[in-house]
């Protein structure tokens, strides 16, 4: 069976910002940004949120990309800055994500990190702590996607990372009409890719523009 290695619901800013600097990413701001709630606002606001507490939310094209987020994803990769806000050595292993005791991931989940530490399940997530290259942590994955696909989180250094060996097979990226101007980027332009993808882009009503991307 063929598995991929997707991109979903990657939030950037018209300039290709994702994140804010990683000195300014702390316990109380995550995202190292004012008002992070910008970039990804869009899907808050749909029907099929996943951490959506009350009825509601809205229907059409964002609700369609956001209830696409776990459809055939069996594992994910992430990098350990979205995983929490340590650096270095573990200090502790109290730490455990910044979703509470029910992470909306549902799957296996790969960190990398230099520092591995010991496995970690919560409900039926098991967040398992890896320092290997991406190709190698990519089969790890695979395999306990047990033929779904994998889903590559980020944040943008890891997104980087894969791209850069070649590894992701789907994007998509969700652009917010707004400038940040500095932190960390994902690219300076939406067409870097355009090399070695085919790349759809699709405007929502919301103001987000959603660009897609598979290999050519």
């Amino acid at each position: 069976m063929n598995q991929l290695l997707r991109v979903m619901n990657f939030n950037v800013s018209s300039d290709g910002i994702a994140a804010g600097p990683s000195e300014q990413q702390t316990l109380e701001r995550p995202f190292g940004l004012d008002r992070p709630e910008r970039l990804f606002s869009w899907a808050g606001a749909t029907a099929s949120w996943p951490m959506r507490t009350e009825p509601g939310g809205s229907r059409g094209l964002d609700d369609c990309f956001t209830r696409d987020f776990a459809r055939n994803i069996g594992a994910e990769i992430m990098g350990r800055n979205k995983f929490g806000p340590q650096r270095g050595p573990w200090a502790d292993h109290e730490w455990q994500g910044w979703w509470g005791e029910k992470p909306p991931f549902r799957t296996p989940v790969f960190v990398l990190t230099h520092h591995p530490r010991p496995s970690l399940t919560l409900s039926d997530t098991t967040f398992h702590f890896v320092d290997d290259t991406p190709a190698v942590v990519l089969e790890q994955a695979k395999l306990a996607a047990r033929g779904q696909d994998v889903r590559l989180g980020g944040g943008v250094s890891t997104i980087r990372q894969f791209l850069d060996a070649d590894l992701v097979d789907t994007l998509h990226i969700a652009v917010s009409p707004l400038a940040l101007g500095t932190g960390l980027r994902l690219w300076d332009s939406p067409e870097e890719l355009n090399d070695r993808y085919h790349h759809d882009t699709v405007p929502s009503p919301s103001g987000i523009t959603h660009h897609l991307y598979w290999r050519r």
